[in-house]
């Protein structure tokens, strides 16, 4: 299985994919399956993606999971089937070390990266933490949610890019956060999927804007992102989760061509 470094390291990027959340079995092997081959054929590193649990909803009746024990087990079938490794995120201290069985990387979400238990717990599994910046943070309060994974004895930090809020309803990317991160001496991950969330709907449902993800995707690769995340989904309007921002997954092998084709030229 590929290491951090070989992962952050890679050129010309790395890709983090998968289904917003685990779904079921069948359908997360599924994903993995068609991503793997897409991006062994491309010369991609690549990591899958899946929520075990959904903590951060808009309704009571929002979907959260398939459950814990399940889900995770699930991820590790992923693991181990196609020698890849995993990420998932956590969200409260506990679950730390509850998903370290299961996975490689430990993700913070954006509305927790402030949280130093949390980010300390993730650190002293010893596996890789993923930081999402906040929608209220510019790049600079990030150098100090990486140093308490550094200081907690773990240097295997990844921080990701995911808009900023703008107004109450929509998000904006600034680009030049993903520079400012990069200066931290970190790799750093734009999160083109989730940066077109729509949030705070009338209807209790995040929306989104999938047509943009092709430009987020481009401008990361030109400023020099290390990796990009992209939920994907072989039908996203039928996904329990963030359907409305997710990329349909026959489209994702196109988008990769071409951003390997941007990478390459620069």
């Amino acid at each position: 299985m590929i290491s951090y470094k070989e992962l952050t390291e890679s050129r010309p990027f790395f890709l983090m994919a998968g289904p917003c959340a685990i779904e079921g079995e069948e359908m997360a092997l599924r994903i993995a399956e068609r991503v793997v081959k897409v991006t062994s054929k491309l010369g991609i590193p690549y990591v899958f993606k899946g929520s075990f649990q959904k903590a951060n909803r808009s309704r009571i009746d929002s979907f959260t999971g398939i459950g814990d024990e399940k889900a995770l087990k699930i991820l590790g079938k992923v693991r181990s089937a196609f020698d890849i490794p995993v990420v998932t995120d956590i969200h409260e201290t506990y679950q730390a070390a509850m998903a370290a069985d299961f996975v490689d990387i430990l993700q913070i979400p954006a509305f927790l990266c402030r949280q130093t238990d949390l980010i300390v717990a993730a650190a002293k599994t010893g596996k890789v933490v993923n930081i999402k910046k906040g929608q209220f943070l510019n790049a600079t309060g990030m150098k100090y949610a990486a140093q308490k994974v550094v200081d907690s004895g773990n240097d295997k930090v990844i921080l990701t890019e995911r808009g900023n809020s703008f107004g109450y309803g929509d998000l904006v990317v600034d680009f030049t956060n993903i520079t400012q991160m990069k200066s931290f001496g970190f790799p750093v991950v734009m999160d083109v999927t989730h940066s077109l969330q729509q949030p705070n709907s009338a209807t209790g449902v995040t929306g989104g804007k999938p047509e943009q993800i092709e430009t987020i995707a481009k401008a990361a690769i030109a400023v020099g992102a290390d990796g990009l995340f992209v939920e994907t989904h072989p039908e996203p309007l039928k996904a329990k989760s963030d359907g409305a921002n997710m990329l349909r997954l026959d489209l994702l092998e196109p988008l990769l061509i071409k951003l390997n084709r941007l990478a390459n030229a620069l």
